[in-house]
Parts: structure tokens; sequence; C-alpha cells
């Protein structure tokens, strides 16, 4: 009895040892980043001076390295290499990126052999001595499954950094996107204030002009409710511009009350052949590589479900010694026999995945070529179009200046001078739509073929 008891307490002292060591283990676990201070940092926004390095050392499939002054105003290249790298979504994505890395390194590591230990302590019978016994395992089909692993784990890497760079790259066409639209914006308003400033001086003068009798009621109501409507259209584009301020802002990881200096934006201007473009989207759009990535990622799952078909294998080295004291040692195989299940549950969800794959992907290619040719074509006819209301500022402007001269000689009624100039501002806010227009089918045909086009210089608008 006293011996059992010594093995009792040899037992409890090995439990209580391991114990121990487990909580060293969670004593030595570092604390995690504290989440107040990366919401801290994303709320302040990000420094632009402090983004000229990286900026300059941009590494992107698409997307080239720009040189970024923050005294300067911004190009559309910039803005949108701004929007990469400081964008909070783009950011957490890549974070998430790194899950595809660590995956790899999984794949490629070997399961680690497990170690075994029992005893059989003696209670009463003639042996004089208690039992042990101990076990080494391995399981041989990791070994075996080891390279599939690593292939799909590295093609699952490819989609995933593919993926990304996507992302990145429809981001940053959504910024140059913006930036047009903040520079339309701004115009229009410009165009309203100076329609609500003219109208308004124009009530003024009706007024006092009713005043005297020298007016009808009905001229006053007119010009009254043009000035209501000048100032109602004043308000709503001065509304749209700050809106399209806190967007790009937003995108940017700016804060809210960020001013920006845009440069000009520009559109292409090529003669653009839909064929020749989809030829290029084919072979050079991330989102279609990434799914031709995740493609053979999806056949590694399938052959490795075929592979699961087949018998795996454990083997073990067991080492043994009873209460008579006799010692054995021998080793063990382990098989699961593919009697009645044979994996199909997991080989047939396998390959309808990969199908469902397949037909994504055509789907997706369908898509881009429509997507193509329909962009072309309205590129082309907006060109006409701006072309042909850019012919017609030109004769009004300077019909505008005529008209300025003859109201101040007295030969002209300021009301018939009045419609000219509003006649140009209406036809400068249609040129200014337009521009707005192209570049928009601009960042949408880029986005289609999956690359930057040719692009002209600056729109110039009157």
């Amino acid at each position: 009895m006293a011996k059992l008891h010594d093995r009792l307490r040899s037992l409890t002292a090995l439990l209580a040892g391991a114990t121990a060591m487990a909580g060293l283990a969670g004593c030595v676990t570092p604390l995690p980043p504290s989440l107040d201070t990366a919401a801290d940092e994303t709320l302040a926004g990000p420094d632009l001076a402090r983004l000229v390095a990286p900026a300059a050392a941009l590494r992107h499939p698409v997307l080239k390295p720009v040189v970024l002054d923050p005294a300067k105003p911004l190009s559309s290249d910039a803005v949108a290499v701004l929007a990469v790298l400081a964008n909070p979504d783009l950011k957490a994505a890549r974070a998430r990126a790194k899950i595809a890395d660590a995956q790899v390194l999984t794949a490629g590591l070997l399961p680690d052999p497990t170690v075994g230990a029992s005893t059989d302590l003696r209670l009463s019978g003639p042996d004089q001595g208690n039992g042990w016994a101990a076990q080494i395992g391995y399981e041989l089909t990791a070994i075996r499954d080891r390279g599939l692993a690593v292939k799909g784990a590295k093609a699952n890497q490819r989609q995933v950094r593919l993926d990304l760079a996507w992302q990145e790259w429809a981001l940053a066409e959504q910024a140059r996107l913006l930036a047009g639209r903040v520079q339309a914006t701004e115009g229009l308003a410009v165009l309203a204030e100076r329609t609500r400033q003219e109208t308004a001086g124009t009530l003024a003068h009706t007024v006092q002009a009713a005043a005297r009798g020298d007016l009808k009621a009905d001229d006053l109501t007119a010009r009254r409710l043009a000035a209501l409507d000048a100032a109602d259209r004043a308000t709503q584009t001065a509304r749209d511009r700050d809106q399209a301020r806190i967007d790009l802002n937003a995108l940017l990881g700016l804060r809210p009350d960020t001013v920006l200096r845009l440069a000009p934006a520009a559109h292409a201007t090529q003669v653009l052949d839909p064929a020749a473009l989809f030829a290029r989207a084919r072979t050079q759009r991330l989102d279609l590589r990434a799914l031709r990535a995740g493609y053979d990622s999806q056949n590694v799952t399938v052959r490795k479900a075929v592979r699961d078909a087949f018998p795996s294998l454990a083997f073990s080295l067991n080492q043994a010694t009873d209460t008579a004291n006799n010692k054995t040692l021998g080793p063990g195989i382990s098989l699961t026999l593919p009697l009645w299940n044979r994996n199909r549950g997991p080989i047939a969800e396998a390959r309808a995945t990969r199908d469902a794959l397949r037909a994504d992907y055509a789907a997706r290619l369908f898509q881009t070529r429509s997507d193509i040719t329909a962009l072309v074509a309205a590129l082309a006819r907006t060109e006409a179009q701006r072309d042909l209301t850019l012919r017609q500022v030109t004769p009004l402007l300077e019909s505008s200046g005529a008209a300025d001269a003859a109201a101040g000689r007295g030969d002209l009624s300021l009301t018939a001078a009045e419609a000219v100039r509003q006649s140009v501002r209406d036809k400068l806010a249609a040129l200014i739509t337009l521009d707005q227009s192209l570049v928009e089918l601009t960042v949408g045909l880029e986005l289609a073929t999956g690359a930057p086009l040719l692009i002209q210089p600056p729109l110039a608008t009157p």
C-alpha cells in the first residue's frame, strides 16, 4: 500500500508540474495592441508629408509611383496613390491579406508526432509491480499531402494578393472619379453663385423701378421668381460641392473638413478599339487573374478530395511493461478503410465549386466585353457632344462681351444683356457637365480594361 501511495504522489506531482508550465505559458503571452490607438490614428487622418516617400516608392501591378507635393495641387494620379496609401478600408484589407501568407507557412509545416503514456496501478493480485505504457505516433498521410497543401495555399495566396491589388486599383479609380466630381461641382457652384448675385441685383433694381411706377407688377413677380430659382440652384450646387468634398476626403482617409487643391482632370483621347481593349483586359485585369488563381486553388482542392478517398495511414511505436514486469516493444499501423463513405461528399462538393468558379470566370469575361463596347461608344458620343458645345460657347462669349458694351452705351436693355450672359453660363455649365462625364467614362473604361489609358492634357474649359 505504501508503494501505491508513492506512485500516486508521483503522478500528482507530474500533473501539478504540467499545470504550472501551462500557467507560465499564459503569463508570457503578449498583450494585444489597443483598439483605441488604431481608432485614434485613423480618425486623425494621414499626414500628407509622411506619405511623400511611400508614394514615390509605391509598388503595384498597375499604379505607378508619383511625386507627391503637398504644397501643389494634387493631380489625379496623386489622388489615386494617396487613396491607396491612406484609405482605412485598404489598410484593413492589407492586414487581412497577411492571413494567406500565414496559411502558406502552415501548409508547409509537417505535423508534430503524438506521444501518449498510461499506467496501470496494481490494486491486488499476485504480481508485485505496476504496469506502464508509452506510445509515439505519426500521421503519415500528412507527408503524402504536403505537396498538394503547399500548392493549394500558394494559389490561394496569389488569389488574395491579386484581389487586394484589384481592390486598390478600383479604389484608386474611384478617387479619380470623385476628384473629377469635386472639380465639376466647384465649377457649377461658381456659375450658380454668379447667376444668384446677378438676379438678386436685377431684382433690387426692379423693385426700385416698380416703386417709381416704371414697371408693372407682373415684371416684378417674374424677377422675384427668377431670383428665388437662382438662389435655390446656388444652394443646391453648393450642397453638391460640399458633399463631393466629404466623399473624397472619406475615401482618402482625411478629416471631413479638409479642403484639397486639385489639378485639372484629364480623359482618354485616342481612338479606341473595343476588340483590342478586351484582349488587353483578358490578360491584365487583376480580378480575372485572381479568378484564375482561385480556379487553380480549387483544382488542388479537388485533387486533395480524391486523394482522401484512399486509405490514410498512421504509424506508431509502442512500449509497455505489465504488472508482472513483462516488457514489450512493437510497431502499430492504423488505416482508414474506404468501404462506404469513400469521401464522395467532399469530392462532389469540390468539383461543384470548381464548376461554379469556371462559370463565374466566363460570366465576368462576357460582362467585361459588353462594358468595354458600351463605354467606348459612350466616350465617342460624349466627346463629339463636347466639341459641339465648345464651338457654341466661343461665339456666345463674343456676343456676351458685345451685349455688355451695348448695354453700357444704352443701345441694349439690361434685361437682354443679362439674358445673353445667362446663356453663356448655361453653356459653360453644360460644358463642365460633359467634362465630368468624360472623366467618369474614362475611369469606367480603365476599370473595365484593367489598366490606365493614354491620357490627353487636362480639359480646357473657357
